[in-house]
């Protein structure tokens, strides 16, 4: 099976390669007003692959108001035919996908834990035997660096770490872009944009 990777299109419309499965890792929008939100899930949902997974980040307000609201089941509605994925998963093909738009706190964005117990409550929400894990943010040491400093989640680092997936793809670190393996999970920050929300790297091309 074919997976095209993208995540952190803020409004951008890469051109994306064919595949069986497309996930967005989040930051669909700049801002996640809603009219942005229905104009680039068009645009998602246009694409030509067979099945399509998304997820928030931390720029898409609109579906951290649903939560908010109690009304998740709107974000799932606009979404389809993609699956929309927020501490739960899918089963495509007998590979089994999980999806989390958490990250540690940032500047009051979307979707922000404090780090140590309230967002390791999300991590321990991930199931035995996931092959895609998709999240916003990236663990801990892996294509997380801002300058010097290393800025991802050490909390998902060790869930990953025990859950080992194939495949383990996030964005919201644009620097970050990039690909990393161990002996047992393949890792991709597939952030288009750099840091200037600017179109500047290639959809990851991943076949499992």
């Amino acid at each position: 099976m074919k997976l095209i990777l993208i995540s952190d299109t803020h409004e951008n419309r890469p051109v994306v390669p064919d595949g069986d499965v497309l996930i967005h890792a989040g930051d669909l929008t700049m801002t996640g007003g809603l009219k942005y939100v229905h104009e680039e899930l068009a645009w998602f949902n246009s694409l030509p692959h067979r099945h399509k997974i998304i997820i928030a980040g931390n720029h898409d307000w609109a579906f951290q108001h649903f939560l908010s609201e109690g009304h998740e089941n709107l974000a799932e509605d606009i979404c389809q035919p993609a699956y929309y994925l927020r501490d739960n998963g899918v089963e495509i093909e007998g590979l089994k996908f999980w999806g989390s738009p958490w990250q540690p706190w940032f500047c009051d964005w979307a979707f922000n834990l404090r780090r140590g117990p309230e967002i390791r409550a999300k991590w321990d929400l991930i199931p035995e035997g996931v092959d895609v894990l998709v999240t916003h943010g990236p663990p801990m040491g892996i294509l997380d660096r801002v300058g010097n400093s290393h800025v991802g989640c050490a909390d998902l680092a060790v869930a990953v770490a025990r859950l080992a997936p194939k495949i383990h793809v996030f964005g919201h670190i644009h620097s970050g872009y990039g690909q990393e393996s161990n002996r047992r999970t393949r890792f991709y920050n597939a952030s288009v944009v750099n840091e200037a929300y600017r179109l500047a790297n290639e959809p990851w091309s991943v076949e499992l």
